[in-house]
């Protein structure tokens, strides 16, 4: 995590990843589909469909990073960051989305074969190859991702890596299944539809945990008792320091809310007492960036 990059260079490293991303997914999905269709393929075709998601998500990064990367103002003393959180909720419910139009569509062929006796038509090699080409894509395009969005602490880029990682396990299920499909024989040809429910299941966790971890930063969960734990031990560093309550943590986008208490000898001079809670902001913001929001109300020692 890089907690010293201004606004506007984390604002240009978040936007030129995602417009990687971009370039990659347009070219992907209109070779999945294409692939798809020449190859007869429907798990093929639900990876194209997919990439496509994905593509979307990286217009919804875009439009929110410029926003979230916004500085305080008027109307939002705490500035824009939840604007990024709200992103990361919206790409984790479109994930969510996407999931469950794989596995209806997987379950509709399933079913339409077994009850109502409907043939299934074996996968072209032009799908496989499209299967084995966008796994070693997409796989690197998360690597990529989630190396900027570490490196800039930004969640919803995080959040859009798995994205691509899902669509890697969506191909890597599809290959599997369109390999099966076409050198197993007629009877495995129901490996293909299997694969995208396989597929789904997974994207459906995933989707899950993106969407669960933003919905607690909206709703101001606070941080976990570890974080919380380390928070009291900073603040009780200075021997001049005791008895820290009323402690509220939460998180701000990707910066950090902290309010507490502190109790100090009642008669040290109102200067003394600024200095000592000057020292403690710096301990906080070196350990939390540069951008935590501190809020410490002293009080004497009974």
């Amino acid at each position: 995590m890089e907690t010293s990059l201004d606004a506007k260079t984390r604002e240009r490293k978040i936007v030129r990843v995602t417009l990687v991303g971009s370039v990659v997914n347009i070219v992907l999905l209109v070779f999945k589909f294409l692939a798809g269709f020449l190859g007869n393929s429907g798990a093929m075709i639900a990876d194209a469909v997919h990439s496509f998601s994905d593509f979307v998500t990286d217009v919804i990064v875009l439009a929110f990073v410029n926003i979230s990367s916004k500085p305080r103002d008027l109307d939002h003393d705490y500035g824009h960051g939840k604007y990024e959180t709200l992103a990361t909720c919206i790409v984790g419910l479109f994930l969510l989305f996407v999931a469950f139009g794989l596995f209806w569509s997987g379950v509709s062929t399933i079913y339409r074969h077994f009850f109502e006796g409907q043939p299934l038509e074996s996968p072209g090699i032009v799908a496989l190859v499209a299967a084995v080409i966008s796994i070693l894509t997409k796989e690197a395009l998360y690597q990529y991702t989630c190396f900027v969005g570490r490196k800039v602490n930004s969640q919803v880029v995080i959040a859009n890596a798995w994205h691509h990682r899902s669509d890697a396990f969506s191909s890597v299920g599809t290959m599997l299944g369109i390999g099966g499909a076409i050198f197993l024989g007629d009877s495995w040809r129901i490996l293909d539809p299997l694969a995208a429910v396989v597929v789904s299941i997974f994207i459906v966790k995933i989707g899950l945990i993106q969407t669960t971890t933003a919905l607690n930063d909206l709703l101001d969960k606070s941080l976990p008792k570890e974080v919380e734990d380390e928070i009291l031990s900073l603040l009780t560093e200075d021997p001049l320091v005791s008895s820290p309550h009323n402690l509220y943590t939460r998180r701000i986008g990707n910066d950090v809310s902290i309010e507490a208490h502190i109790r100090m000898d009642g008669h040290l001079s109102l200067e003394e007492a600024h200095a000592v809670t000057r020292q403690i902001e710096q301990r906080l913001r070196l350990r939390f960036g540069p951008n935590t929001h501190i809020m410490l109300h002293v009080e004497p020692t009974k």
